[in-house]
């Protein structure tokens, strides 16, 4: 099995754009339909058609927004709740911000209070991705306080919110998902027997990378 250290997983999408030509949109945008479908799969037989959606500020955030956009275009019921200022979002994430904006998609800042409260169906984690490598700040310890006492079934994007790519150890405070749909390969932390009771279901979906770049 392929395992994909932090840094290779940046090669691999910088080599996608400059070398392959594939814009980063497209990329996200093909993340973001596998979350959505894994998504869709796991409330195929849930009555409740809700989904509360945690976005970052990163491009783990901007998958989180594509994914919305998606289930809602499916029937669901999207709440995007945001752990960062929107005004800080970048490139494919602007791009992603702007367009569920135009779709009128409810947002709102992120409530420990709302999230435990929730009565959606699923809880998407879309906070922080691979490239989380220091312990993060409050109220991030809340979030995910909020999310285990919620008992909801959480879906984590690429990697559940606070684990240590390389390593599979906790930074902190870390999101304990049901199910975590990660892009490309497994990463190396997964083997670790401290990431175990954070990940859940592990499934991972292409998102358009050639594949001569994995092997090499």
């Amino acid at each position: 099995m392929i395992r994909l250290t932090r840094a290779q997983v940046r090669e691999i999408d910088r080599r996608s754009i400059e070398e392959y030509h594939i814009p980063g949109v497209v990329l996200m945008e093909n993340a973001a339909r596998a979350v959505a479908d894994a998504a869709h799969n796991m409330l195929l037989h849930s009555k409740r058609k809700s989904i509360l959606i945690l976005c970052g500020g990163g491009n783990n955030g901007g998958d989180g927004l594509a994914a919305a956009r998606h289930l809602h275009n499916a029937g669901f019921d999207v709440h995007i709740s945001l752990t960062t200022d929107p005004a800080r979002y970048q490139n494919e994430a602007l791009a992603n911000w702007q367009i569920m904006q135009a779709m009128r998609l409810p947002a709102a800042a992120a409530d420990p209070k709302l999230i435990e409260s929730t009565e959606a169906a699923l809880i998407i984690d879309a906070i922080f991705g691979t490239g989380l490598t220091s312990p993060p700040r409050p109220p991030f310890d809340q979030l995910v306080a909020a999310i285990e006492r919620s008992g909801i079934p959480v879906l984590a994007v690429d990697i559940p919110s606070g684990l240590d790519c390389d390593t599979g150890k906790p930074l902190g405070s870390c999101v304990q998902a049901t199910r975590t749909i990660t892009f490309v390969a497994e990463k190396v932390g997964f083997a670790a027997a401290e990431a175990e009771p954070y990940l859940g279901q592990v499934e991972v979906a292409g998102i358009g990378c050639p594949r001569e770049i994995v092997d090499s």
